[in-house]
């Protein structure tokens, strides 16, 4: 893995930008939460990789901080939002 793929990747991971969550209904959230979840789990293993091949320490570093802040904020925004409406539409049944 060359020091040019660990930036491919952590670019990747800076232009990452969040959807309307507020918008989805609680299926498509559900959903939303499984492909950031998938997400971040396929981003670590790349990282893993890197880190295998002794690539830039620096780097790997760098892209594991900002994988783990940007998909931690994304998935509670979608949590967050997810229990909102499940409680909203539970109190609306009652």
């Amino acid at each position: 893995m060359t020091v040019e793929e660990i930036r491919k990747l952590i670019e990747e991971l800076n232009l990452r930008v969040p959807k309307d969550y507020q918008r989805m209904d609680v299926n498509k959230l559900g959903i939303e939460l499984r492909k950031v979840m998938d997400f971040e789990q396929k981003t670590f293993q790349k990282i893993e990789e890197f880190e295998k091949k002794g690539s830039e320490q620096d780097l790997i570093t760098y892209a594991k901080m900002i994988v783990k802040n940007t998909t931690e904020q994304e998935i509670s925004k979608i949590q967050e939002i997810y229990l909102k409406k499940i409680d909203s539409e539970f109190l609306k049944f009652n």
